[in-house]
């Protein structure tokens, strides 16, 4: 079996960086645990991956295309099939002053956010900081182990399948003549910032990916506290 464009998949796959097989990335949370970067909040379960839409490398893309369900296969790629070579004119120096000013205080491995584009802190000597804009596996070959153990069809599973990966958790999903209702219920905080976040990119990616669907409406569910409850926990935390 062939996937081509479009296709929703199922994917189990794990990432080696090549010059020293260290591993990177795994779905398999014994493997994780084995190589020593298991990590409590991490989702260890097949991924969802859009063929041909640019939400794996290329050349993780690229194989998929020519793989059947269930079988394993090992790649490895060079850098432009992977995270791309690296860019030196990515790489600049910055004032440690201008980054304070900024309520910056940096250090070495530290992420920034400068104008839009992430940026990972080099190093910081003498009021200097090397700030580097580089994906940080770019340049590197990359040894990849892959395995589809789903493909999915319909157009609700679809739906399910993207809510997850946007960890919205759905409590009941339909779909019918293009319209899509997605139930989330009490177990999800919905006054968070990352699940309006979530929500949002949830939506868009389901009006990009499936041509069918016109229309979405997400239903919240709230109950009232129960306010003798709420006084009993009160006191029992004081």
């Amino acid at each position: 079996m062939a996937f081509k464009d479009g296709d929703f998949l199922k994917v189990e796959y794990s990432m080696w960086r090549a010059a020293d097989n260290s591993l990177l990335y795994t779905t398999d949370k014994q493997l994780a645990e084995k190589s020593n970067i298991y990590h409590s909040d991490a989702k260890y379960a097949p991924q969802l991956v859009i063929v041909g839409k640019g939400s794996v490398v290329k050349g993780v893309d690229a194989a998929l295309k020519r793989m059947e369900l269930n079988k394993v296969e090992r790649i490895e790629l060079e850098p432009k099939d992977a995270f791309g070579e690296r860019d030196p004119e990515l790489v600049r120096v910055m004032s440690l002053s201008d980054l304070k000013n900024r309520d910056i205080n940096p250090y070495p491995g530290m992420k920034l956010n400068l104008d839009g584009v992430v940026a990972t802190v080099r190093s910081v000597n003498s009021g200097r900081v090397l700030v580097d804009a580089n994906h940080e596996l770019a340049g590197e070959k990359l040894i990849y182990e892959l395995k589809v153990v789903a493909k999915i069809e319909s157009d609700k599973e679809k739906m399910e399948a993207l809510a997850e990966s946007y960890s919205i958790k759905a409590e009941g999903v339909s779909v019918e003549n293009g319209i899509s209702t997605l139930t989330v219920g009490e177990a999800v905080d919905k006054t968070s910032t990352d699940y309006f976040v979530n929500k949002n990119m949830f939506i868009e990616a389901a009006f990009k990916y499936m041509e069918g669907i016109k229309h979405i409406e997400v239903k919240e569910e709230y109950s009232k506290k129960d306010e003798a409850k709420s006084s009993e926990d009160k006191q029992q935390s004081a």
